[in-house]
């Protein structure tokens, strides 16, 4: 059985996935897991594919403890742009594609009623890596 962290998450992802399909993306794969590491949402718009990781706070956490998209520190940040690396390869996907790491940072009040969506393209420059 899923924990109350899991369950909030998928909320998010959820959340996360919606948005993005009203914003034309094609979502290509939801939890993408390998041993290097996870990607929460793939998704492609027009010929960019976009690995996204999802971030969901409730409102008084991220009043506690900062905004959900300030959660992703550097060794995170790392093991993303690997999975994304790795995903690419797996799927033979031309040295040309292009690609972007991005992230969707979600608050959520307390009643879970009302969502804040930040969509941070190109969040993650994978080039410094």
């Amino acid at each position: 059985m899923p924990s109350e962290k899991r369950k909030f998450g998928d909320l998010g992802e959820k959340i996360a996935s919606n948005f993005l399909k009203r914003s034309k993306h094609k979502i290509v794969e939801i939890n993408y897991l390998k041993r290097i590491g996870e990607i929460d949402i793939i998704s492609k718009k027009k010929n960019i594919l976009h690995f996204i990781e999802v971030k969901t706070r409730t409102q008084q956490s991220a009043e506690k403890y900062g905004l959900p998209e300030e959660a992703i520190a550097s060794h995170k940040q790392k093991k993303i742009v690997k999975t994304a690396q790795y995903y690419l390869l797996e799927n033979k996907y031309s040295d040309d594609i292009q690609w972007q790491i991005d992230v969707i940072a979600i608050t959520i009040n307390e009643n879970k009623t009302k969502a804040k969506i930040n969509y941070i393209e190109n969040a993650i420059n994978y080039e410094s890596f």
